[in-house]
């Protein structure tokens, strides 16, 4: 703290080379961390492990994005309070689990008793089973 007190020459100089050595570990480390990445993303590939070796590589593309917690409450306001935000979410939930009126569309429901849609055939389930994607 002496650099920013006292701004001799000598002080900017140490200030400058503390900067430097900084940037460079960081930069060692950066390096490394990519460095370890592309080999687990080359390992993937040998392993035929292609769902991880494409999540890695959306990784890449994607980079680094910053996400906050924050919710605004019912005037609007933000809250960053990690107590305030699992309150507002459990009031917003509770308010859409407890709407009025619904009762009433359940008890429709229930008094219908025609399907909707006619149940497939077997035939038509077995067409649907041999067009589905893998890991579907």
């Amino acid at each position: 703290m002496h650099s920013v007190h006292d701004p001799s020459q000598s002080n900017i100089d140490n200030l400058n080379n503390v900067r430097r050595e900084a940037s460079r570990h960081f930069r060692k480390k950066k390096k490394a961390y990519l460095k370890a990445k592309i080999e687990e993303l080359k390992s993937n590939s040998k392993i035929k492990s292609i769902r991880f070796l494409y999540r890695g590589i959306s990784d890449f593309r994607k980079c680094y994005q910053l996400r906050t917690n924050t919710v605004k409450d019912d005037k609007g306001d933000v809250v960053a309070d990690c107590h305030s935000i699992v309150a507002r979410w459990r009031k917003h939930f509770s308010q859409l689990l407890n709407a009025h009126g619904v009762n009433e569309v359940r008890q429709i429901e229930i008094h219908t008793a025609e399907p909707l849609a006619p149940e497939p055939s077997a035939y038509e389930v077995e067409l649907a089973i041999e067009n589905l994607n893998s890991h579907k």
